[in-house]
């Protein structure tokens, strides 16, 4: 078996796009480096489905015409910078086939790991909001019940729920996603 070319030292998103097309596993461009994802244990597996679910479950309820992508879908931040979310929502016209990227999510989730806590909740929150589109993002945590729903307000203001039980309204586009059927009903 050949040696995988080494990872270029910087790179645009686009270049990024190419590179990582032609290579396993997942990966993520930060300020042009190229930042290999973690393998994932069974806990991480068995919440993200449960997400994906949860988020297809509540846009066929609600008759939206929204879209609901698992991990594999990049999103580009801006020319140096595109992360691979553990799901997303976006809503209006399917992407196309050969798609790489989702330009206009609504709805962005991370579940959280050891490897990429620190990561989802601080640059990620940050970089996430600075899509226009952007209206909830969703951090989940990958070992007990806890949501923390970040909701973009008026202006600039962000707004921080931590929910343990219940269900949380995004609105934008006019969902609810409910704790339980995420983590079991309890």
């Amino acid at each position: 078996m050949s040696a995988q070319p080494p990872t270029p030292p910087h790179m645009t998103v686009d270049e990024f796009l190419v590179w990582a097309s032609e290579r396993p596993g997942r990966h993520e461009l930060i300020n042009g480096e190229v930042v290999s994802q973690s393998a994932e244990r069974a806990a991480h597996w068995k919440v993200k489905l449960a997400v994906h679910v949860a988020l297809l479950n509540a846009v066929r309820a609600g008759g939206l015409n929204c879209h609901v992508v698992p991990d594999g879908a990049t999103v580009r931040i801006d020319d140096a910078t595109a992360y691979e979310p553990n799901a997303l929502v976006y809503c209006g016209e399917e992407a196309a086939p050969s798609a790489l990227t989702v330009d206009n999510p609504v709805i962005i989730v991370e579940v959280l790991s050891p490897s990429t806590g620190r990561m989802d909740r601080a640059r990620k929150l940050a970089d996430y909001f600075r899509l226009p589109s952007l209206a909830h993002y969703l951090i989940v945590d990958s070992n007990e019940p806890l949501v923390i729903h970040h909701r973009r307000q008026e202006g600039c203001d962000i707004l921080t729920r931590i929910i343990r039980e219940g269900a949380t309204l995004l609105d934008p586009p006019g969902l609810e996603v409910v704790v339980a059927e995420i983590y079991g009903a309890s």
